[in-house]
């Protein structure tokens, strides 16, 4: 049984917006990054967040540690319960995204692999796992794994214990929910539900399929 994650990359407010009412009954978080907020500004993080839904910033933070304070003291301020970073920076940059997010009361994610085919070129080699042992040094409260690579996300599982796993890659990219569900804590799905001709019942279809 997994979570289900809204990822919300419509470009304009008013779509956004009408989308996360829309679906809020059936979905336990939506995630926000670059593609809404440069569309709409980050005060929609707020907007969405006024529905009752949880809103993890998706920003793949990856800078010194001084910028990534003052990035995820934004998002944190802006109304957002969670952001993604990156762990490549360094564990010093990693640090920093962990304690904005403790000091605001919100989680903070790390990336150990990504979900489309070159993920797989670049976090291969036992970098997937020197992230992942990076998020948990930090005292992160879960990373990104893949649902289109089932096996690293059990593989990951075994050294991230019992933080959060989060999983993108499910639907357009040709993952399903019944891939991951029993390794992760929350699936997310993007294009499949935002992009449907009814975002509702797509995501209540997924939502079933996630439990």
């Amino acid at each position: 049984m997994s979570a289900l994650i809204l990822a919300l990359d419509a470009t304009s407010r008013n779509e956004a917006l009408a989308i996360a009412e829309s679906t809020a009954r059936y979905i336990d978080a939506i995630k926000i990054g670059y593609p809404l907020v440069l569309g709409a500004g980050l005060s929609v993080a707020g907007e969405i967040a006024a529905l009752g839904v949880p809103v993890i910033a998706d920003f793949k933070v990856a800078d010194i540690p001084n910028t990534n304070t003052l990035i995820c003291d934004s998002v944190f301020q802006a109304g957002c319960s969670a952001v993604i970073c990156h762990a490549f920076p360094g564990s010093d940059s990693l640090a920093a995204c962990v304690g904005s997010a403790h000091d605001h009361g919100g989680e903070c994610f790390v990336v150990c692999e990504m979900s489309h085919p070159g993920g797989a070129e670049w976090f291969s080699g036992g970098v997937a796992e020197s992230f992942c042992m990076m998020a948990a040094g930090a005292g992160a409260d879960g990373i990104i794994a893949p649902a289109t690579r089932p096996a690293r996300v059990a593989a990951l599982r075994e050294l991230i214990g019992t933080r959060k796993i989060y999983s993108p890659g499910v639907g357009a990219q040709g993952a399903s929910p019944e891939d991951v569900k029993e390794l992760v804590d929350g699936i997310i799905v993007g294009r499949a539900i935002y992009g449907a001709a009814d975002p509702a019942a797509a995501a209540a279809e997924y939502s079933r399929r996630c439990r």
